[in-house]
Protein backbone atom coordinates (compact mmCIF):
# COMPACT_ATOMS: atom_id res chain seq x y z
CA UNK A 1 0.00 0.00 0.00
CA UNK A 2 1.90 3.05 -1.15
CA UNK A 3 1.45 6.12 1.51
CA UNK A 4 1.06 9.73 -0.05
CA UNK A 5 4.36 11.40 0.04
CA UNK A 6 6.22 8.40 1.15
CA UNK A 7 6.00 5.47 -1.29
CA UNK A 8 5.51 2.16 -1.67
CA UNK A 9 6.30 -0.50 1.18
CA UNK A 10 9.67 -0.34 0.99
CA UNK A 11 9.61 3.23 1.11
CA UNK A 12 7.74 3.47 4.32
CA UNK A 13 9.88 0.96 6.50
CA UNK A 14 13.02 2.96 5.67
CA UNK A 15 10.31 6.36 6.91
CA UNK A 16 8.91 4.44 9.44
CA UNK A 17 12.15 3.25 10.90
CA UNK A 18 13.81 7.13 10.80
CA UNK A 19 10.09 7.78 12.87
CA UNK A 20 11.13 5.59 15.11
CA UNK A 21 14.80 7.33 15.47
CA UNK A 22 12.74 10.87 15.52
CA UNK A 23 10.59 9.41 18.90
CA UNK A 24 13.56 8.55 20.74
CA UNK A 25 13.94 5.03 19.83
CA UNK A 26 17.26 3.66 19.16
CA UNK A 27 17.23 1.75 15.94
CA UNK A 28 20.50 -0.59 16.26
CA UNK A 29 20.05 -2.92 13.73
CA UNK A 30 17.82 -3.23 10.16
CA UNK A 31 17.45 -6.67 8.37
CA UNK A 32 17.05 -6.34 4.71
CA UNK A 33 13.42 -5.83 3.43
CA UNK A 34 11.58 -8.95 1.94
CA UNK A 35 8.69 -8.97 -0.29
CA UNK A 36 6.13 -11.69 1.35
CA UNK A 37 2.68 -13.27 0.93
CA UNK A 38 -0.17 -11.71 2.55
CA UNK A 39 -1.96 -13.35 5.35
CA UNK A 40 -5.69 -13.37 5.42
CA UNK A 41 -7.53 -11.98 2.18
CA UNK A 42 -5.43 -9.24 1.02
CA UNK A 43 -4.05 -9.64 -2.61
CA UNK A 44 -1.05 -7.36 -2.83
CA UNK A 45 2.09 -8.18 -1.47
CA UNK A 46 3.71 -7.02 1.49
CA UNK A 47 6.92 -5.68 3.04
CA UNK A 48 8.23 -7.24 6.20
CA UNK A 49 11.93 -6.37 8.07
CA UNK A 50 13.02 -6.61 11.64
CA UNK A 51 14.84 -4.18 13.56
CA UNK A 52 16.37 -4.40 17.17
CA UNK A 53 15.52 -1.18 18.70
CA UNK A 54 16.80 0.32 22.49
CA UNK A 55 14.83 2.86 24.88
CA UNK A 56 14.02 3.47 27.93
CA UNK A 57 10.25 3.18 27.76
CA UNK A 58 8.52 0.10 29.27
CA UNK A 59 6.75 -2.23 26.85
CA UNK A 60 3.70 -0.82 26.87
CA UNK A 61 4.87 2.98 26.21
CA UNK A 62 6.61 1.57 23.41
CA UNK A 63 3.92 -0.15 22.40
CA UNK A 64 1.93 3.01 22.10
CA UNK A 65 4.95 4.79 20.31
CA UNK A 66 4.57 2.49 17.74
CA UNK A 67 0.89 2.87 17.75
CA UNK A 68 1.13 6.93 17.32
CA UNK A 69 3.76 6.26 14.36
CA UNK A 70 1.52 3.51 12.64
CA UNK A 71 -1.48 6.18 12.89
CA UNK A 72 0.80 9.18 11.26
CA UNK A 73 1.18 6.63 8.24
CA UNK A 74 -2.36 6.51 7.54
CA UNK A 75 -2.83 3.18 10.00
CA UNK A 76 -6.69 2.88 11.38
CA UNK A 77 -7.58 -0.22 13.75
CA UNK A 78 -11.08 -0.56 12.54
CA UNK A 79 -12.73 -2.90 9.94
CA UNK A 80 -11.65 -6.56 9.22
CA UNK A 81 -8.91 -7.81 10.74
CA UNK A 82 -6.56 -9.03 7.96
CA UNK A 83 -7.00 -5.69 5.91
CA UNK A 84 -4.51 -4.26 4.32
CA UNK A 85 -2.87 -1.48 5.99
CA UNK A 86 -0.43 1.32 5.45
CA UNK A 87 2.20 0.03 8.35
CA UNK A 88 2.15 -2.57 10.91
CA UNK A 89 4.68 -2.61 14.16
CA UNK A 90 4.96 -5.45 16.21
CA UNK A 91 6.79 -5.73 19.47
CA UNK A 92 8.49 -9.41 18.82
CA UNK A 93 10.78 -10.10 21.72
CA UNK A 94 11.93 -7.99 24.51
CA UNK A 95 15.06 -7.93 26.26
CA UNK A 96 13.15 -8.54 29.90
CA UNK A 97 12.33 -11.87 28.58
CA UNK A 98 7.96 -12.52 29.00
CA UNK A 99 5.65 -9.51 29.25
CA UNK A 100 1.90 -9.93 29.60
CA UNK A 101 -0.56 -7.49 30.04
CA UNK A 102 -4.12 -6.38 28.58
CA UNK A 103 -2.52 -4.88 26.18
CA UNK A 104 0.11 -6.50 24.82
CA UNK A 105 2.20 -9.96 24.77
CA UNK A 106 5.70 -10.58 24.40
CA UNK A 107 7.06 -12.74 22.82
CA UNK A 108 4.30 -12.02 20.34
CA UNK A 109 1.96 -15.29 20.24
CA UNK A 110 2.23 -15.94 16.54
CA UNK A 111 5.76 -14.96 15.48
CA UNK A 112 7.36 -18.95 15.70
CA UNK A 113 5.02 -19.56 13.32
CA UNK A 114 5.57 -16.71 10.44
CA UNK A 115 8.17 -17.09 8.25
CA UNK A 116 8.18 -12.97 7.20
CA UNK A 117 8.74 -12.49 10.70
CA UNK A 118 11.64 -15.04 11.92
CA UNK A 119 13.83 -14.80 8.20
CA UNK A 120 14.07 -10.84 9.25
CA UNK A 121 14.85 -11.19 12.59
CA UNK A 122 17.12 -14.47 12.38
CA UNK A 123 19.41 -12.00 9.86
CA UNK A 124 19.92 -9.64 12.60
CA UNK A 125 20.08 -11.67 16.08
CA UNK A 126 20.27 -15.02 14.81
CA UNK A 127 21.50 -15.91 18.49
CA UNK A 128 18.61 -14.38 20.05
CA UNK A 129 16.92 -17.12 21.99
CA UNK A 130 13.30 -17.58 22.74
CA UNK A 131 12.41 -17.33 26.13
CA UNK A 132 9.96 -20.42 26.33
CA UNK A 133 11.74 -23.26 24.11
CA UNK A 134 15.24 -21.71 24.21
CA UNK A 135 15.57 -21.98 20.95
CA UNK A 136 17.41 -19.31 18.89
CA UNK A 137 16.07 -16.70 15.98
CA UNK A 138 18.19 -19.01 13.64
CA UNK A 139 17.49 -22.57 14.65
CA UNK A 140 13.50 -21.65 15.02
CA UNK A 141 13.33 -19.97 11.21
CA UNK A 142 15.26 -22.98 10.00
CA UNK A 143 12.73 -25.54 11.57
CA UNK A 144 9.61 -23.81 10.21
CA UNK A 145 11.29 -22.67 6.56
CA UNK A 146 13.66 -26.13 6.00
CA UNK A 147 12.62 -28.71 3.20
CA UNK A 148 11.11 -31.76 4.64
CA UNK A 149 11.33 -34.92 2.58
CA UNK A 150 7.92 -36.88 1.75
CA UNK A 151 6.80 -39.44 3.64
CA UNK A 152 8.41 -43.25 2.79
CA UNK A 153 5.86 -45.51 1.57
CA UNK A 154 4.32 -48.24 3.28
CA UNK A 155 3.92 -51.36 1.89
CA UNK A 156 1.35 -53.72 3.42
CA UNK A 157 0.45 -57.07 2.97
CA UNK A 158 -3.30 -55.77 1.48
CA UNK A 159 -1.01 -54.70 -1.48
CA UNK A 160 0.75 -58.18 -1.90
CA UNK A 161 -2.36 -59.62 -0.96
CA UNK A 162 -4.17 -58.17 -4.48
CA UNK A 163 -1.10 -59.44 -6.17
CA UNK A 164 -1.85 -63.05 -5.47
CA UNK A 165 -4.40 -64.85 -7.25
CA UNK A 166 -5.61 -68.36 -7.87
Amino acid sequence: MRVPGIGGPHAVIRAALEALGDAGIGVEAVSPILSTAPIGPSQRRYANAAAVVSSDLDPENLLLRAQTIERAFGRRRQGQRWRARPLDIDLILWDGGVFLSDRLTIPHPAYRTRPFVLAPAAAIAPHWRDPFSGRTLRQLSTRLTAPRPLPRARHTNRVEAARVGP
